[in-house]
């Protein structure tokens, strides 16, 4: 399970759940599914590419070499799962997957316990009261 045990693999099976229920019962909205869709992407590259710059990490239980507090990072601590909740919202919207909606914030809660928590825990390890001040400033995700 390690193996897939990575935020994109939770996002797929949010995504199927998502698309599943929609057979239940819909009121889709497309088009704004699909601009969350795209605006959630360009984020997620957008994130990505930051942290790439920065030379260090996007993938998750590695040891960070910077700590990227710019740009996206001043907004929310976690654009990139950011950009996957509002994907996974897109792709609800767009199914008009109503019954589907509880599982935002399912996502939001698993990815903040499988992943957010331990990769703050190594950003403090590792960069001490700089990821402080960084993470009273700026919130987790954007609320």
């Amino acid at each position: 399970m390690r193996n897939i045990d990575i935020p994109p693999f939770w996002l797929c099976a949010a995504l199927a759940l998502s698309w599943a229920l929609s057979a239940l019962w819909s009121w889709p909205f497309p088009q704004l599914g699909k601009a969350l869709v795209g605006a959630g992407l360009v984020l997620m590259l957008s994130a990505a590419a930051q942290m790439i710059l920065a030379r260090t990490s996007v993938i998750p239980r590695r040891d960070p070499k910077t700590l990227v507090s710019t740009g996206l990072f001043a907004i929310s601590r976690n654009p990139i799962y950011l950009a996957d909740a509002i994907i996974l919202t897109g792709g609800i919207l767009y199914w008009g997957a109503v019954l589907a909606l509880p599982v935002i914030p399912a996502f939001a809660y698993l990815i903040t316990q499988r992943f957010i928590l331990a990769e703050e825990a190594r950003l403090r390890v590792q960069f001490g009261a700089a990821f402080d001040l960084w993470a009273n400033r700026v919130p987790r995700w954007i609320w």
